[in-house]
Protein backbone atom coordinates (compact mmCIF):
# COMPACT_ATOMS: atom_id res chain seq x y z
CA UNK A 1 0.00 0.00 0.00
CA UNK A 2 1.74 2.96 -0.72
CA UNK A 3 0.06 6.93 -0.26
CA UNK A 4 0.68 9.83 -2.05
CA UNK A 5 0.47 13.18 -0.62
CA UNK A 6 -1.83 15.83 -2.15
CA UNK A 7 0.52 19.21 -2.47
CA UNK A 8 -0.27 22.72 -2.34
CA UNK A 9 1.66 24.24 -5.40
CA UNK A 10 4.75 26.43 -5.55
CA UNK A 11 3.56 30.08 -4.32
CA UNK A 12 5.77 33.10 -6.01
CA UNK A 13 7.47 35.21 -3.16
CA UNK A 14 4.62 37.78 -3.42
CA UNK A 15 2.50 35.23 -2.08
CA UNK A 16 3.30 33.96 1.26
CA UNK A 17 -0.06 31.71 1.79
CA UNK A 18 -3.36 30.58 0.26
CA UNK A 19 -6.81 29.07 1.50
CA UNK A 20 -8.75 25.86 1.04
CA UNK A 21 -11.71 26.79 -1.21
CA UNK A 22 -13.26 23.70 -1.57
CA UNK A 23 -12.65 20.06 -1.69
CA UNK A 24 -14.31 18.33 -4.85
CA UNK A 25 -13.68 14.93 -3.53
CA UNK A 26 -14.64 13.08 0.17
CA UNK A 27 -12.55 10.50 2.15
CA UNK A 28 -13.24 7.25 0.25
CA UNK A 29 -13.93 8.47 -3.39
CA UNK A 30 -11.84 7.18 -6.24
CA UNK A 31 -9.98 9.98 -7.99
CA UNK A 32 -8.26 9.55 -11.22
CA UNK A 33 -4.78 10.99 -12.08
CA UNK A 34 -5.24 14.78 -12.73
CA UNK A 35 -8.95 15.29 -12.01
CA UNK A 36 -9.32 18.52 -10.01
CA UNK A 37 -9.49 17.15 -6.66
CA UNK A 38 -9.40 20.56 -4.56
CA UNK A 39 -9.16 24.20 -5.07
CA UNK A 40 -7.41 26.99 -3.62
CA UNK A 41 -7.26 30.49 -3.70
CA UNK A 42 -4.46 33.13 -3.19
CA UNK A 43 -5.39 36.79 -2.52
CA UNK A 44 -4.77 36.88 -6.42
CA UNK A 45 -5.68 34.21 -8.38
CA UNK A 46 -8.09 30.79 -7.56
CA UNK A 47 -5.64 27.03 -7.95
CA UNK A 48 -6.69 23.76 -9.66
CA UNK A 49 -4.79 21.29 -7.38
CA UNK A 50 -4.83 18.07 -9.94
CA UNK A 51 -4.92 14.37 -8.23
CA UNK A 52 -1.23 13.14 -8.87
CA UNK A 53 -2.16 9.48 -9.66
CA UNK A 54 -5.13 7.12 -9.64
CA UNK A 55 -6.56 5.72 -6.26
CA UNK A 56 -8.81 6.59 -3.15
CA UNK A 57 -8.56 9.99 -1.83
CA UNK A 58 -7.42 8.84 2.20
CA UNK A 59 -7.20 11.55 4.18
CA UNK A 60 -8.02 15.67 4.54
CA UNK A 61 -5.82 17.37 6.28
CA UNK A 62 -6.43 20.64 5.64
CA UNK A 63 -10.38 21.57 5.84
CA UNK A 64 -12.43 24.12 4.10
CA UNK A 65 -11.25 27.38 5.07
CA UNK A 66 -7.90 26.55 6.36
CA UNK A 67 -4.92 28.66 5.84
CA UNK A 68 -2.02 26.78 3.86
CA UNK A 69 1.80 27.46 2.77
CA UNK A 70 3.44 26.71 -0.36
CA UNK A 71 4.33 22.69 -1.02
CA UNK A 72 2.15 22.16 2.34
CA UNK A 73 0.81 18.57 2.61
CA UNK A 74 -3.18 18.95 2.14
CA UNK A 75 -4.69 15.58 1.76
CA UNK A 76 -3.06 12.02 1.02
CA UNK A 77 -4.12 9.31 -1.61
CA UNK A 78 -4.31 5.53 -1.28
CA UNK A 79 -3.22 3.90 -4.42
CA UNK A 80 -3.83 0.53 -2.76
CA UNK A 81 -5.62 -2.02 -4.79
CA UNK A 82 -9.31 -0.07 -4.97
CA UNK A 83 -11.15 -3.77 -5.10
CA UNK A 84 -9.05 -4.52 -1.85
CA UNK A 85 -9.70 -1.38 -0.45
CA UNK A 86 -13.45 -1.63 -0.85
CA UNK A 87 -13.79 -5.17 0.51
CA UNK A 88 -11.64 -3.75 3.81
CA UNK A 89 -14.02 -1.48 3.77
CA UNK A 90 -17.29 -3.63 4.47
CA UNK A 91 -15.32 -5.74 6.56
CA UNK A 92 -14.08 -2.83 8.57
CA UNK A 93 -18.15 -1.36 9.02
CA UNK A 94 -19.33 -5.20 9.43
CA UNK A 95 -16.75 -5.31 12.49
CA UNK A 96 -17.96 -2.36 13.77
CA UNK A 97 -21.58 -2.97 13.64
CA UNK A 98 -21.21 -5.85 15.30
CA UNK A 99 -19.58 -3.96 18.43
CA UNK A 100 -21.91 -1.28 18.23
CA UNK A 101 -24.49 -3.88 18.77
CA UNK A 102 -22.71 -5.88 21.25
CA UNK A 103 -22.24 -2.95 23.33
CA UNK A 104 -25.94 -2.00 23.11
CA UNK A 105 -26.92 -4.91 24.74
CA UNK A 106 -24.57 -4.78 27.44
CA UNK A 107 -25.30 -1.57 28.27
CA UNK A 108 -29.32 -2.62 28.48
CA UNK A 109 -28.09 -5.33 30.72
CA UNK A 110 -26.36 -3.38 33.09
CA UNK A 111 -29.39 -1.04 33.13
CA UNK A 112 -31.81 -3.93 33.89
CA UNK A 113 -29.56 -5.10 36.80
CA UNK A 114 -29.33 -1.61 38.51
CA UNK A 115 -32.76 -1.20 37.97
CA UNK A 116 -33.96 -4.70 39.29
CA UNK A 117 -31.18 -4.04 42.40
CA UNK A 118 -32.48 -1.06 43.56
CA UNK A 119 -35.18 -0.74 46.71
CA UNK A 120 -38.98 -0.21 46.38
CA UNK A 121 -38.41 3.40 47.89
CA UNK A 122 -35.49 4.56 45.29
CA UNK A 123 -37.92 3.23 42.51
CA UNK A 124 -40.51 5.22 44.00
CA UNK A 125 -38.51 8.13 44.52
CA UNK A 126 -37.22 8.04 40.71
CA UNK A 127 -41.01 7.43 39.33
CA UNK A 128 -42.06 10.63 41.32
CA UNK A 129 -39.13 12.83 40.07
CA UNK A 130 -39.45 11.10 36.72
CA UNK A 131 -35.75 10.71 36.77
CA UNK A 132 -34.21 9.92 33.11
CA UNK A 133 -33.05 6.27 32.63
CA UNK A 134 -29.32 7.35 31.46
CA UNK A 135 -29.63 8.19 35.28
CA UNK A 136 -29.32 4.80 36.47
CA UNK A 137 -26.26 4.25 35.80
CA UNK A 138 -24.95 6.77 38.99
CA UNK A 139 -27.40 5.25 40.89
CA UNK A 140 -26.69 2.14 43.08
CA UNK A 141 -28.33 0.48 45.99
CA UNK A 142 -28.16 2.70 49.08
CA UNK A 143 -30.43 1.77 52.49
CA UNK A 144 -29.88 5.68 53.62
CA UNK A 145 -32.47 7.50 52.01
CA UNK A 146 -31.60 10.73 53.11
CA UNK A 147 -28.34 9.92 51.24
CA UNK A 148 -30.51 8.76 47.89
CA UNK A 149 -32.83 12.20 48.29
CA UNK A 150 -29.70 13.75 48.07
CA UNK A 151 -28.68 12.54 44.38
CA UNK A 152 -32.36 12.59 43.61
CA UNK A 153 -31.81 16.40 44.19
CA UNK A 154 -28.52 16.62 42.48
CA UNK A 155 -30.30 14.81 39.22
CA UNK A 156 -33.17 17.10 39.42
CA UNK A 157 -30.78 20.24 39.20
CA UNK A 158 -28.83 19.02 36.22
CA UNK A 159 -32.36 18.11 34.60
CA UNK A 160 -33.39 21.83 35.12
CA UNK A 161 -29.69 23.25 34.51
CA UNK A 162 -29.99 21.45 31.11
CA UNK A 163 -33.94 22.61 30.77
CA UNK A 164 -32.53 26.09 30.74
CA UNK A 165 -29.69 25.88 28.64
CA UNK A 166 -31.87 24.09 26.17
CA UNK A 167 -34.09 27.07 26.20
CA UNK A 168 -31.11 29.61 26.00
CA UNK A 169 -29.75 27.77 23.08
CA UNK A 170 -33.34 27.33 21.54
CA UNK A 171 -34.02 31.14 22.24
CA UNK A 172 -30.80 32.09 19.93
CA UNK A 173 -31.64 29.47 17.39
CA UNK A 174 -35.00 31.34 17.01
CA UNK A 175 -33.19 34.67 16.80
CA UNK A 176 -30.83 33.31 14.15
CA UNK A 177 -33.71 32.08 11.95
CA UNK A 178 -35.23 35.34 12.15
CA UNK A 179 -32.39 37.20 10.83
CA UNK A 180 -31.67 35.06 8.41
CA UNK A 181 -35.79 36.18 7.18
CA UNK A 182 -33.43 39.51 6.60
CA UNK A 183 -29.89 38.84 6.00
CA UNK A 184 -27.79 36.13 4.01
CA UNK A 185 -23.96 35.87 5.57
CA UNK A 186 -21.61 34.72 3.25
CA UNK A 187 -17.45 34.53 3.98
CA UNK A 188 -15.75 36.62 1.69
CA UNK A 189 -13.44 35.15 -0.68
CA UNK A 190 -9.51 35.44 -0.60
CA UNK A 191 -9.81 37.31 -3.46
CA UNK A 192 -12.26 40.07 -2.11
CA UNK A 193 -10.34 40.18 1.35
CA UNK A 194 -7.07 41.03 -0.37
CA UNK A 195 -8.94 43.50 -2.51
CA UNK A 196 -10.33 45.20 0.66
CA UNK A 197 -6.85 44.95 2.32
CA UNK A 198 -4.75 46.76 -0.13
CA UNK A 199 -7.45 49.30 -0.99
CA UNK A 200 -7.55 50.78 2.59
CA UNK A 201 -3.82 50.17 2.87
CA UNK A 202 -3.85 52.83 -0.41
CA UNK A 203 -6.16 55.25 1.33
CA UNK A 204 -4.26 54.99 4.51
CA UNK A 205 -0.94 55.23 3.36
CA UNK A 206 -1.01 57.19 0.30
CA UNK A 207 -1.35 61.10 -0.31
CA UNK A 208 -4.33 60.45 -2.91
CA UNK A 209 -5.10 62.95 -4.96
CA UNK A 210 -7.69 63.46 -8.70
CA UNK A 211 -7.10 65.18 -10.98
CA UNK A 212 -9.93 65.47 -14.07
CA UNK A 213 -10.25 66.21 -17.50
CA UNK A 214 -12.37 65.19 -20.52
CA UNK A 215 -11.47 64.04 -24.27
CA UNK A 216 -13.32 64.29 -27.37
CA UNK A 217 -13.49 60.78 -28.47
CA UNK A 218 -14.81 61.88 -32.04
CA UNK A 219 -11.29 61.43 -33.77
CA UNK A 220 -10.29 58.30 -32.26
CA UNK A 221 -14.17 57.06 -32.92
CA UNK A 222 -13.64 57.70 -36.41
CA UNK A 223 -10.02 56.29 -36.50
CA UNK A 224 -12.15 53.39 -35.62
CA UNK A 225 -14.41 53.27 -38.40
CA UNK A 226 -12.30 53.77 -41.12
CA UNK A 227 -10.14 51.37 -40.58
CA UNK A 228 -11.51 48.87 -38.05
CA UNK A 229 -12.75 46.27 -40.70
CA UNK A 230 -9.15 46.12 -42.65
CA UNK A 231 -7.83 46.11 -39.49
CA UNK A 232 -9.98 43.08 -37.55
CA UNK A 233 -9.54 41.11 -41.25
CA UNK A 234 -5.70 41.39 -40.92
CA UNK A 235 -5.18 40.83 -37.28
CA UNK A 236 -8.57 38.70 -36.36
CA UNK A 237 -9.40 41.09 -33.46
CA UNK A 238 -11.26 43.93 -33.30
CA UNK A 239 -9.87 47.29 -32.27
CA UNK A 240 -10.93 48.77 -29.21
CA UNK A 241 -10.23 52.26 -27.10
CA UNK A 242 -7.99 50.87 -24.34
CA UNK A 243 -5.35 50.20 -26.97
CA UNK A 244 -5.37 53.76 -27.93
CA UNK A 245 -5.35 54.49 -24.05
CA UNK A 246 -2.49 52.44 -23.25
CA UNK A 247 -0.26 53.68 -26.34
CA UNK A 248 -0.96 57.34 -24.29
CA UNK A 249 -0.30 56.52 -21.23
CA UNK A 250 2.94 54.66 -22.33
CA UNK A 251 4.00 58.68 -24.17
CA UNK A 252 2.70 60.20 -21.34
CA UNK A 253 4.81 58.22 -19.02
CA UNK A 254 8.09 58.66 -21.11
CA UNK A 255 7.10 62.60 -20.76
CA UNK A 256 6.81 62.53 -17.12
CA UNK A 257 9.00 59.98 -15.70
CA UNK A 258 8.20 60.84 -11.80
CA UNK A 259 4.66 59.04 -12.81
CA UNK A 260 6.67 56.22 -13.97
CA UNK A 261 8.56 55.33 -10.63
CA UNK A 262 7.45 54.80 -6.74
CA UNK A 263 8.58 55.34 -3.53
CA UNK A 264 11.09 52.96 -1.53
CA UNK A 265 11.58 54.63 2.32
CA UNK A 266 13.29 57.79 1.49
CA UNK A 267 14.68 56.97 -2.27
CA UNK A 268 12.80 57.34 -5.61
CA UNK A 269 13.16 54.41 -8.43
CA UNK A 270 12.85 55.24 -11.42
CA UNK A 271 11.22 52.35 -13.91
CA UNK A 272 13.40 51.69 -16.74
CA UNK A 273 10.62 49.68 -18.62
CA UNK A 274 6.91 50.57 -19.40
CA UNK A 275 4.30 47.84 -17.52
CA UNK A 276 0.70 48.56 -17.54
CA UNK A 277 -1.63 46.57 -15.44
CA UNK A 278 -5.29 46.46 -16.92
CA UNK A 279 -7.93 46.48 -14.43
CA UNK A 280 -10.10 43.25 -15.49
CA UNK A 281 -13.46 42.50 -14.10
CA UNK A 282 -13.99 38.93 -12.43
CA UNK A 283 -16.97 36.72 -11.07
CA UNK A 284 -14.76 36.97 -7.87
CA UNK A 285 -13.97 40.49 -7.91
CA UNK A 286 -10.84 42.71 -9.54
CA UNK A 287 -7.77 42.07 -10.87
CA UNK A 288 -4.99 43.75 -12.32
CA UNK A 289 -2.92 41.29 -15.21
CA UNK A 290 -0.02 43.02 -16.28
CA UNK A 291 1.01 44.31 -20.01
CA UNK A 292 5.20 43.39 -20.35
CA UNK A 293 7.06 46.15 -21.68
CA UNK A 294 3.93 47.64 -23.53
CA UNK A 295 6.07 50.02 -25.28
CA UNK A 296 6.98 47.51 -27.71
CA UNK A 297 3.74 45.98 -28.45
CA UNK A 298 1.60 46.90 -31.66
CA UNK A 299 -2.33 48.12 -31.41
CA UNK A 300 -3.29 44.47 -32.18
CA UNK A 301 -0.56 42.79 -30.20
CA UNK A 302 -2.13 45.38 -27.10
CA UNK A 303 -5.76 44.20 -28.31
CA UNK A 304 -5.33 40.27 -28.32
CA UNK A 305 -3.30 40.16 -24.99
CA UNK A 306 -6.38 42.00 -23.40
CA UNK A 307 -9.26 39.55 -25.00
CA UNK A 308 -6.74 36.97 -23.33
CA UNK A 309 -6.92 38.12 -19.86
CA UNK A 310 -10.12 38.98 -20.34
CA UNK A 311 -11.59 35.48 -21.03
CA UNK A 312 -9.16 33.68 -18.32
CA UNK A 313 -9.77 36.35 -15.89
CA UNK A 314 -13.29 34.65 -16.30
CA UNK A 315 -12.35 31.01 -15.79
CA UNK A 316 -10.10 31.93 -12.81
CA UNK A 317 -7.64 30.66 -15.06
CA UNK A 318 -5.67 34.23 -14.83
CA UNK A 319 -1.69 32.76 -13.90
CA UNK A 320 -0.04 34.62 -11.22
CA UNK A 321 3.15 35.57 -13.00
CA UNK A 322 0.58 37.56 -15.08
CA UNK A 323 -0.29 39.51 -12.31
CA UNK A 324 3.31 40.34 -10.64
CA UNK A 325 4.46 43.70 -11.58
CA UNK A 326 3.11 46.51 -13.53
CA UNK A 327 3.83 50.49 -13.44
CA UNK A 328 1.01 52.33 -14.06
CA UNK A 329 -2.37 51.01 -13.83
CA UNK A 330 -5.85 51.79 -16.13
CA UNK A 331 -9.24 50.89 -15.18
CA UNK A 332 -12.46 51.21 -17.15
CA UNK A 333 -15.85 51.52 -15.44
CA UNK A 334 -17.10 52.81 -18.15
CA UNK A 335 -18.08 49.83 -19.44
CA UNK A 336 -20.20 49.55 -16.23
CA UNK A 337 -22.35 52.90 -17.02
CA UNK A 338 -19.49 55.05 -14.96
CA UNK A 339 -19.58 58.51 -15.97
CA UNK A 340 -17.16 59.92 -13.61
CA UNK A 341 -14.76 58.73 -11.03
CA UNK A 342 -12.22 58.45 -8.45
CA UNK A 343 -9.50 55.37 -8.95
CA UNK A 344 -7.82 54.78 -5.86
CA UNK A 345 -3.93 53.51 -6.59
CA UNK A 346 -2.89 50.23 -6.64
CA UNK A 347 0.23 50.31 -4.46
CA UNK A 348 3.01 50.28 -4.60
CA UNK A 349 2.58 52.14 -7.99
CA UNK A 350 1.76 55.68 -7.14
CA UNK A 351 -0.62 56.60 -9.91
CA UNK A 352 -3.57 55.20 -11.95
CA UNK A 353 -5.69 56.72 -14.89
CA UNK A 354 -9.61 56.04 -14.72
CA UNK A 355 -11.63 55.91 -18.07
CA UNK A 356 -15.79 56.44 -18.16
CA UNK A 357 -18.49 55.84 -20.70
CA UNK A 358 -18.84 57.97 -23.71
CA UNK A 359 -21.44 60.52 -23.43
CA UNK A 360 -22.79 62.94 -25.99
CA UNK A 361 -22.71 66.57 -24.79
CA UNK A 362 -22.56 69.83 -25.94
CA UNK A 363 -19.20 71.19 -26.06
CA UNK A 364 -18.14 74.70 -27.09
CA UNK A 365 -15.53 74.49 -30.03
CA UNK A 366 -14.09 77.77 -31.41
CA UNK A 367 -16.79 79.46 -29.98
CA UNK A 368 -19.60 77.12 -31.43
CA UNK A 369 -22.00 74.43 -29.87
CA UNK A 370 -21.35 71.06 -31.01
CA UNK A 371 -22.70 68.21 -29.81
CA UNK A 372 -19.33 65.25 -29.67
CA UNK A 373 -18.58 62.08 -27.82
CA UNK A 374 -17.26 63.22 -24.67
CA UNK A 375 -15.15 60.88 -22.00
CA UNK A 376 -14.09 62.05 -18.53
CA UNK A 377 -10.52 60.66 -17.39
CA UNK A 378 -8.96 61.10 -13.87
CA UNK A 379 -5.62 60.66 -12.65
CA UNK A 380 -5.08 59.47 -9.29
CA UNK A 381 -1.90 60.01 -7.88
CA UNK A 382 0.47 59.85 -4.45
CA UNK A 383 0.77 63.70 -4.16
CA UNK A 384 4.29 62.59 -2.05
CA UNK A 385 5.73 61.55 -5.20
CA UNK A 386 3.98 63.58 -8.10
CA UNK A 387 3.08 67.03 -7.66
CA UNK A 388 -0.04 68.83 -9.28
CA UNK A 389 2.30 70.29 -12.10
CA UNK A 390 3.27 66.68 -13.38
CA UNK A 391 -0.07 64.99 -12.71
CA UNK A 392 -1.75 67.55 -14.61
CA UNK A 393 0.58 68.23 -17.21
CA UNK A 394 0.43 63.94 -17.79
CA UNK A 395 -3.49 63.91 -17.81
CA UNK A 396 -3.40 66.61 -20.58
CA UNK A 397 -0.43 64.86 -22.42
CA UNK A 398 -3.17 61.82 -22.47
CA UNK A 399 -5.57 64.21 -23.53
CA UNK A 400 -3.96 65.82 -26.70
CA UNK A 401 -2.55 61.89 -28.11
CA UNK A 402 -6.17 60.68 -27.80
CA UNK A 403 -7.85 63.86 -29.85
CA UNK A 404 -4.89 63.98 -31.86
CA UNK A 405 -2.91 60.14 -32.67
CA UNK A 406 -0.61 61.23 -35.08
CA UNK A 407 1.11 63.18 -32.26
CA UNK A 408 2.70 59.55 -31.21
CA UNK A 409 4.08 59.91 -34.76
CA UNK A 410 6.20 62.85 -33.96
CA UNK A 411 6.59 62.39 -30.48
CA UNK A 412 4.80 65.52 -29.02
Amino acid sequence: MKKINILVPDLPESVSDATVVKWHKKIGERVNCNDNIVDIETDKVMLEVSSPCDGILKNILEEEGKIVKSQQIIGKIDQFNIIHNIKEDNLLNTKKNYENKEEKEKIESSFQNSEQHLTPSARRLIKINNINKSSLNKIIEIDDQINFKKIIKTEEEKINKNLLSNHDLDSHEDKEKENKRFENRVKMTRLRQRIAERLLDSKNNTAMLTTFNEVNMQPIILLRKKYGEDFEKKHGIRIGFMSFFVKAVVQGLKNFPEINAYIDKTDIVFYKNFDISIAVSTPKGLITPVLKNVDQMSLSEIEKKIKEFSIKGFQNKINIKELIGGNFTITNGGIFGSLISTPIINPPQTAILGMNMIQERPVVVNGKIKILPMMYIALSYDHRLIDGKESIGFLVNVKNILEDFTRILIDV
